[in-house]
């Protein structure tokens, strides 16, 4: 047996084939299977064989209580009110009891749960969905930081803000984005044979002169999506714009499932321009040696939700109403 703590602490236990605990296990019917791992999920000193099964329950509860005050779960466990465009997500997490935090690993039970925004629950396949913000790895940004990268690849400020300048705009495969001139390349990758045949490959930007601006590694891609993407559950939410006081959401009835991924198969949608490199990056008071400089690093790949199904090899929308 293994098991994995909180704290990232692997524990082994090795027991005899006919041993009361190995015939206990043995007659566990229906566990969830990973490769050649049985998954026996342990909540509230409780087993349980389905996570699935728990994070939709849990779903179908939240989506049950209509509308939601916006809200946040600190890491010390303390519900605090949430103001920010963003507290769809952090709403949501603290009604699963996840406290908000930056790690690359699974939300809930062995899954990453995402919120997005919908005007509509009947239409979840048209809405563009963030699925990481992962920083460069290598090249001219690693080395030299965001302001230098800004300062040398970014832009004023599209909206005639002083001292401000920006960095972004989809950048798709194969395709000089024009507010940056840089392209978005792939170096060890057979498209043809969806496979890796360079392990020292990496996703880039180039410059007009095949200069790296950014890159990421293969490596770093393999361990930020195959860890925290090998189950997601991605969840519509909506705003509610008639609020009062306090901003409140609701979530919706039918959820987006995918499990058993492979970095392949988001590095043939990032060949393919359906998933892309979206940046948010900018620097104000962006003036030789004036005081109070400050940079904002959003680095976010995103695709449209219906083409999520081409990530996973499992795939399926969900109707919680028939949990």
């Amino acid at each position: 047996f293994f098991g994995v703590s909180d704290d990232k602490k692997i524990y082994g236990f090795v027991v005899a084939p006919d041993s009361e605990i190995a015939k206990e296990f043995l007659n566990i019917e229906n566990l969830e299977v990973h490769g050649v791992f049985s998954i026996l999920t342990i909540l509230n000193n409780k087993i349980e064989k389905d996570s699935r099964g728990v994070l939709l329950n849990e779903l179908k509860r939240i989506h049950q209580l209509g509308w939601i005050n916006s809200k946040r779960l600190t890491p010390n466990f303390e519900i605090t009110p949430c103001e920010n465009s963003n507290c769809g997500g952090f709403t949501l997490e603290a009604e699963l009891k996840i406290p908000s935090n930056p790690k690359a690993e699974p939300d809930f039970l062995g899954w990453e749960v995402k919120n997005f925004r919908v005007n509509n629950f009947e239409k979840i396949n048209s809405t563009v969905i963030t699925l990481m913000d992962h920083s460069p790895s290598h090249g001219f940004f690693k080395e030299n930081g965001a302001e230098a990268f800004v300062r040398k690849y970014g832009y004023d400020d599209r909206r005639g803000r002083e001292a401000r300048m920006n960095f972004g705009g989809t950048h798709k495969y194969g395709i000089v984005q024009k507010l940056t001139s840089l392209k978005l390349v792939i170096d060890g990758f057979d498209a043809k044979k969806r496979k890796i045949i360079n392990p020292d490959g990496y996703v880039a930007l180039v410059d007009r002169n095949d200069n790296i601006a950014a890159s990421w590694s293969f490596a770093s891609f393999i361990k930020h999506w195959n860890t925290k993407h090998a189950n997601a559950c991605y969840v519509p939410s909506k705003i509610n714009r008639d609020y009062l006081v306090q901003r409140q959401y609701s979530y919706g009835d039918k959820v987006i499932m995918g499990s058993y991924t492979d970095v392949t198969l988001l590095l043939y949608q990032i060949y393919l321009g359906k998933t892309y490199y979206d940046p948010g990056i900018k620097l104000e008071f962006a003036i030789e040696g004036a005081r109070g400089k400050s940079t904002k690093v959003r680095s976010l790949f995103r695709i449209k939700s219906g083409d999520l199904s081409f990530l996973y090899n499992n795939h399926e929308i969900v109707n919680l109403n028939l949990v």
